[in-house]
């Protein structure tokens, strides 16, 4: 399990070290690994250290130290190593000291043919867009195509929830202490590298599913099981003029796991000819056993639809709202408010902004967890980051890392898993981060199929490729 920490309980959790250590050790603690690291980058891009040419743009914080300290040890490898100041009167002063002793240059800008820049100008006390002296170094140094490395996190995104409100920098590597931060997953903070710096961290709770704790949740049929102990869907979704979402939605179900999937709405023939293990029903009444209703893709907003969705969440089975019945629920939201039953609801920011009155603005985090906590329901805020909030519980965080699966359709395909995976039981939050998961992993082997490189993919391929992606995770 991933765990994203404030910058207060890191510096909290450094306090003791900080008293514990000899002044400036837990700075070349941390700055001997992200020197590691930088070299590293610097063979992957260039071949070599040695003869390649690093520039450090310098905060007067710690950052600051800890990037002087990354280039002294650059330079003492056989780097050229030069220092863009941009407070010299706050900057380190035993890391400007030392990074002078190992031959580094104090510069006024970045010199042509620089291999890489380290981003030491603000950490995780720093907030807004980086001022106008910063914003002219990375600007020229983007402006030459160098790459950028941050130490801890990007300068002028904020540490809690990856906003950025004017000039940042984007680096490809971010090299993070302790702990990673909210940032690192609601931020292009290109690769994140963690390093241990010794830390006695306290829970948190805001999380981030990866694939270890996806298998251990992930429903699978024991001996004793039938089609109905595992879990039996069902899925409301489709209409005349949009039946492509009931197969979509439909055939995620089926193909997250091995129990049943009943399908309910005017979609049936193409839904049982695309899978025709499926049990349709012409209604609610004759739809049978379920465990759980998937509701919404592709359904309609009219009165009937309005009728059929206050009818499921009249149930105590677990409902997933979805697309056409956000909709509706957001002209009728008491009907959520009053369930005891778990509840998913998965708002893109249009149908956020709808459900909430309000946009979910640059604090996705809060905004999600706000929600969650109006209506009594777990809320998936969709975006390139997947934010996942359970009333008065944690946070769970899926960045996507690309976009691949941001294509028509591919909503109704992740619906389809969440219903499923509820109808085996797990947790509503549980249910939509392992889903989500999954999802974003089943995108990306579909961009990847046939290759040589990635393409733009789409829902019916995604959907193609959900038991891979379950596959390459169990």
């Amino acid at each position: 399990m991933r765990h994203y920490y404030s910058g207060q309980q890191i510096r909290d959790a450094e306090a003791p070290l900080l008293a514990a250590l000899p002044d400036g050790a837990l700075m070349r603690r941390a700055a001997w690994p992200l020197g590691v690291a930088i070299a590293e980058e610097l063979r992957r891009r260039t071949g070599g250290v040695a003869g390649r040419r690093v520039c450090a743009v310098v905060g007067s914080g710690d950052n600051g130290g800890d990037a002087l300290w990354a280039a002294t040890f650059l330079r003492r490898r056989g780097a050229a190593a030069d220092a863009v100041l941009l407070d010299a009167v706050r900057v380190h002063p035993a890391a400007r000291a030392a990074f002078r002793r190992a031959g580094g240059r104090e510069v006024p800008a970045v010199a042509p043919g620089t291999d890489l820049l380290i981003d030491g100008v603000v950490g995780i006390s720093g907030s807004g867009p980086l001022r106008p002296a910063a914003a002219a170094v990375f600007e020229a140094a983007d402006a030459a195509h160098v790459p950028t490395v941050s130490v801890d996190l990007p300068s002028g995104v904020d540490v809690l929830t990856g906003a950025v409100t004017g000039p940042a920098v984007r680096p490809v590597l971010t090299v993070t202490f302790g702990g990673l931060k909210p940032v690192h997953a609601l931020a292009d903070c290109g690769r994140v590298h963690l390093v241990d710096i010794g830390l006695e961290l306290p829970a948190t709770d805001v999380l981030g599913f990866e694939a270890t704790d996806v298998a251990a949740r992930w429903p699978l049929p024991g001996r004793q099981d039938d089609k109905y102990s595992q879990g039996v869907t069902g899925v409301l979704a489709g209409s005349d003029g949009y039946p492509g979402a009931a197969v979509l939605c439909t055939g995620a179900a089926v193909a997250t796991h091995s129990g049943m999937v009943r399908y309910v709405g005017s979609a049936a023939a193409q839904v049982v000819s695309h899978w025709p293990e499926v049990v349709a029903a012409p209604g609610l009444d004759a739809a049978g056993r379920v465990q759980a209703w998937v509701i919404g893709p592709g359904l309609g907003t009219g009165h009937a639809e309005s009728a059929t969705l206050r009818a499921v969440l009249a149930t105590d089975l677990p409902v997933i709202v979805d697309a056409d019945a956000l909709t509706i629920l957001s002209r009728h939201p008491e009907l959520v408010r009053s369930r005891a039953a778990p509840t998913v609801l998965t708002p893109h920011a249009g149908e956020f902004e709808r459900l909430a009155g309000h946009p979910p603005g640059d604090d996705r985090v809060g905004a999600a967890r706000a929600l969650a906590d109006d209506l009594g329901a777990t809320i998936l805020l969709k975006g390139n980051v997947t934010v996942i909030a359970d009333p008065g519980g944690p946070v769970y965080l899926n960045p996507a890392g690309s976009a691949w699966a941001a294509t028509a359709g591919s909503g109704d395909v992740l619906s389809g898993v969440i219903g499923a995976l509820l109808s085996a039981g797990l947790p509503p939050a549980e249910a939509a981060a392992a889903a989500a998961f999954v999802h974003v992993r089943a995108a990306d082997i579909a961009a990847h199929d046939p290759g040589p490189a990635a393409a733009p993919t789409s829902a019916s391929r995604i959907l193609h490729h959900l038991r891979a992606a379950i596959a390459e995770i169990l």
